[in-house]
Parts: structure tokens; sequence; C-alpha cells
């Protein structure tokens, strides 16, 4: 039984795409500021010191690269459609990508309106600021599962150091969408 338990404990610990995520901070991958949508302000989420508001909290867009995916530990951006410019850890052909995003049954508010609904990911050719080339476009199903694995529509005959993700819808969220991992898998190149 300790065997069975154990076995399952190990099961629970381990990746579930089972494959290398080469946008991700703790490996070298981090997020071009310049090159990404703006963060959402939320007045809610406002510190205050004596009754004055001095400094607005938001998640920074390199969140997206952790995989610590708790309800609230996403970045957000205003409205519907928003990007992400991420210079991966080493230069590589992308095969596939993976989105994250929390269930309705752990969201506060019950729903995961502000979940990217269409989104598309494009290679950037040369040192991030390249020609964008497209590799894809999908849908992340808010039913299924949380952790949602594509396969490229298009191959790449090149290593990339970049590529941008661009969400094009969310699942209605009026005022902003939130992303909270987004990986991306491939072959490592030169």
């Amino acid at each position: 039984m300790s065997n069975l338990v154990n076995y399952v404990l190990k099961k629970l610990r381990e990746d579930q795409v089972q494959m290398a995520d080469y946008a991700l901070k703790s490996a070298g991958a981090s997020v071009i500021e310049a090159g990404t949508s703006e963060s959402y302000k939320n007045n809610k989420a406002k510190l205050y010191w004596h009754g004055i508001g001095f400094l607005t909290y938001e998640m920074p867009p390199d969140i997206i690269l952790q995989p610590d995916v708790h309800p609230g530990k996403c970045w957000a951006f205003p409205g519907s459609q928003g990007h992400a410019l991420i210079k991966l850890a080493k230069k590589i052909t992308p095969t596939a990508i993976t989105m994250e995003h929390i269930s309705e049954k752990v969201s506060p508010s019950g729903n995961i309106a502000s979940a990217p609904k269409e989104f598309s990911v494009h290679g950037i050719s040369k040192q991030c600021d390249g020609e964008e080339i497209f590799l894809g476009q999908f849908i992340y199903d808010k039913t299924g599962s949380t952790v949602q694995t594509f396969e490229l529509q298009r191959d790449v005959s090149e290593s990339l150091l970049c590529v941008k993700l661009k969400i094009l819808s969310n699942w209605g969220h009026p005022k902003y969408t939130c992303l909270y991992r987004f990986r991306v898998h491939g072959t490592p190149g030169e």
C-alpha cells in the first residue's frame, strides 16, 4: 500500500506535459517587455499608506513563464487582445506549445471568462526583432483540461530564439484577459 501511495504522489509531482519547456523563466527565458502589451491596471489592487494610494500591485508579464499556477497568479492585460514577446532559454526548432489556465472550480469568481480563447503563435527571426513567422492558430477550450498542448501547424526549418504569443479573444470578460502559463517545446538548435 505504501508503494502505491508513493507512486501516486510521484506521478502527481511530475510534469503532465513531459516535454522540455524552453519558455521557462528559471531556465533562462524572459519576456521582452518592449514587445509586450501593457499590463491591466486594477485600482482595487492598490496599496495604501495613511489613506493615500501609492502603488498599484499587478503581476508582471513574466509570471506566464513560471510553473506557479494558482488563482490570481496570472498576467492580465486590458481587453481581449494582447501579445507577449518571449525570448526562449535557448535557440530551438519549435514543435508545440502548451497553454495553462485555472479551472472554474478553483476560480474565486466561479468562472474563467478572462481565459484566452483564440490565440496564435509566431516565431521571430534574427535576434527577436526580425520577421514574424506564423506557427499556428489555436483555441483554448475552457471546458477541457487546464493544461492543453498544441502541435504547431507550420514546420520551421531554422532555429528560433523568440516567439510571440498573440491573444486574439477571450471567453467573454469585458475588461481584461488573464494568462497563467505558456510553454514552448521543440528541438534544441545551434
